[in-house]
């Protein structure tokens, strides 16, 4: 049986989801009345919650780089089902997702995202994009912050990159706000495996990618750029000698 250690954590978590779910409900039922402060500390909650469940811990590395004020999106590799929730653990404040529609139309993900009022797409249907992604530019000129997951998708990739898709990135090139690429470190660890014993992954908010810096780059050169950048820093933790133990797996 695959990913036991993901379906254990929904039986262990299951009276407390009974219990999160139609509150979360509840909140994205009334978001007007509702600030997006009080609806993001539902969501954390709920992580939280699920964090301590999937006995996971996730260090986080580089918070200095993420800007105090404005809009702005994160660019992040994918691993599997813990990635958005480790990395909005650590951001304390208020940010949209931009979810592959499939994954946010699943219990709990649809949850979340609608109570961090995220934007959900089908990255095969490429007339969304110009809808979508206008929207988003929208918000980030107003100051919205968004976590975006240029590849899409997952497979079993573990701590390898898979291909980015370059369309990602026209909202931030059209908003000119700043682009802070993620590295998430063992990601996959957290739900993925059939082990059930204390897991620890990693976040690395990496230094902003300014509007200055890319300023006369197209979007599939900054999906580049991005993708690079994320990639030295995985091969960076890939081969620290702390992670030996892991090199078979990655």
């Amino acid at each position: 049986m695959k990913q036991l250690r993901f379906k254990i954590t929904c039986l262990k978590g299951a009276p407390r989801l009974l219990y999160a779910i139609p509150r979360a409900n509840y909140y994205i039922k009334h978001w007007d009345k509702y600030d997006e402060e009080k609806e993001y500390s539902i969501a954390i909650w709920i992580i939280e919650s699920v964090r301590k469940l999937a006995n996971v811990s996730t260090k986080y590395y580089g918070l200095e780089n993420l800007p105090k004020e404005g809009g702005y999106t994160l660019y992040s590799n994918h691993q599997g089902k813990y990635d958005a929730l480790g990395i909005l653990l650590g951001h304390q404040k208020p940010i949209s997702i931009l979810w592959e529609r499939k994954t946010a139309r699943k219990i709990l993900a649809r949850q979340i995202n609608g109570l961090v009022r995220g934007q959900t797409i089908d990255f095969n249907e490429k007339k969304e994009y110009l809808s979508i992604f206008k929207t988003i530019t929208n918000e980030l000129k107003e100051g919205r912050r968004y976590l975006i997951f240029p590849e899409g998708k997952y497979e079993d990739n573990k701590n390898s990159l898979l291909e980015f898709q370059s369309g990602c990135f026209i909202s931030s090139i059209s908003s000119e706000t700043p682009v802070i690429p993620v590295c998430i470190y063992n990601s996959y660890r957290a739900m993925d495996l059939n082990t059930f014993g204390h897991e620890e992954t990693e976040v690395h908010f990496l230094k902003p990618i300014t509007p200055e810096e890319y300023k006369g780059l197209n979007r599939k050169e900054l999906c580049a750029l991005v993708k690079t950048r994320i990639q030295d820093k995985l091969t960076e933790r890939i081969n620290a000698p702390e992670n030996k133990k892991y090199k078979d797996n990655n």
